[in-house]
């Protein structure tokens, strides 16, 4: 398909910079194909569902993974250069994107610090250079001295388009992170779980909603726009996920039973349908998925989703058309756009039912 399909205009006062408060007073369109919108917000959740029916959450913890840095080279000056983590391949090596990758070659040692300079600086070597600015770092020190390390010298990788009307403050540590976050490995939040509160969880499970977890480390990929103009030209980057036996098996009984799987994120629904076999079963899984979900698609281990408004003619609003309608995605943004709705990662949020074209028969 074409890319332009996919796109729209959003006035900028509609981007959010800082999320609701309470988490759960942020607003929730719910999305029915073929019937009227539902303007309502995400404490309702608990209402919109069925005794049954089981939420799935992504429980990975966003890290500080944006590092600002200088190449030491022997007999050169020092150079200034950004990084932003977003795969990590061993407990001391990292992929990233780099702003300035140019000043960069294979050998070159280089140093990372923060503001505070009590902090020592974290060194890492630049073990291979890849295409579109991305470097492997090898870093001097590795596992939980390495997550210390970021802690002290790292800040937290606000999208592009929140970073480039605020700096990241202190804030943001708490509010782009979800309230269950505990497996640490990803670079940009999942961020349909930010509107999650103990006492929207208290009320889910008032009503009898299970809950489930599995991991997704989001990447930096997530932000990197479209370079093509067919959707069968795009390569997705890779990011690394698990879903437990203990999960699979569960899901699978929460089916069978006639309950529905809702999973909360576009993050939790691909690592999910790339769980899923040929039959609509999920299995166990742990490795790296780059599956690309456009209109056309056939979801196996989805029955609902909950997921934030989109960039135009991104990647995620490809998903969510093919889950809803690429019609359906169009009007209800148009909808969301003229009611005042806040958009991205710290803005409202949205629960999308199925088209019935957009399901496996099974």
């Amino acid at each position: 398909m074409q890319v332009s399909a996919f796109d729209f205009d959003l006035p900028p006062d509609r981007i959010a910079l800082r999320p609701a408060s309470p988490r759960d007073a942020s607003r929730l369109l719910v999305v029915k194909p073929g019937e009227p919108f539902e303007d309502r917000h995400a404490r309702d959740l608990a209402e919109l569902l069925s005794p049954g029916d089981a939420l799935v959450f992504n429980d990975t913890k966003v890290i500080p993974a944006q590092l600002e840095g200088r190449r030491e080279r022997e007999g050169a000056e020092p150079v200034r250069f950004s990084a932003t983590l977003h795969m990590c391949e061993a407990p001391d090596r990292w992929r990233a994107f780099v702003k300035g990758a140019r000043k960069l070659r294979s050998g070159d040692h280089v140093v990372f610090s923060g503001v505070d300079t009590s902090a020592p600086p974290l060194g890492a070597l630049v073990a291979e250079k890849g295409g579109d600015g991305e470097v492997t770092l090898v870093f001097d020190r590795a596992g939980p001295d390495l997550d210390l390390a970021l802690m002290a010298v790292g800040h937290i990788p606000l999208p592009p388009y929140i970073a480039a009307r605020r700096a990241e403050d202190e804030r943001d540590r708490a509010d782009y992170q979800t309230v269950y976050a505990r497996e640490s490995g990803a670079v940009a939040a999942p961020t349909a779980g930010l509107h999650f509160t103990p006492d929207l969880f208290d009320r889910l499970d008032a009503r009898g909603i299970g809950r489930h977890f599995v991991t997704l480390h989001v990447g930096a990929g997530t932000f990197l726009p479209m370079k093509v103009d067919d959707t069968e030209n795009h390569k997705m980057h890779s990011e690394v996920g698990h879903v437990s036996a203990g999960t699979a098996d569960a899901l699978n009984a929460v089916r069978a039973r006639g309950g529905r799987v809702v999973a909360v994120g576009t993050t939790s629904l691909r690592l999910l349908e790339s769980a899923a076999s040929e039959d609509g079963l999920i299995r166990p899984f742990a490795g790296a998925t780059d599956i690309f979900i456009t209109p056309g698609y056939r979801f196996r281990a989805v029955d609902l989703l909950m997921t934030n408004f989109h960039l135009p003619k991104s990647t995620l609003f490809m998903l969510v058309s093919a889950f809803s309608g690429l019609d359906t995605m169009h009007a209800a943004y148009a909808h969301a756009i003229a009611n005042g709705y806040r958009f991205y990662s710290y803005g409202d949020t949205s629960l999308l039912l199925p088209a019935p074209e957009s399901r496996l028969t099974r």
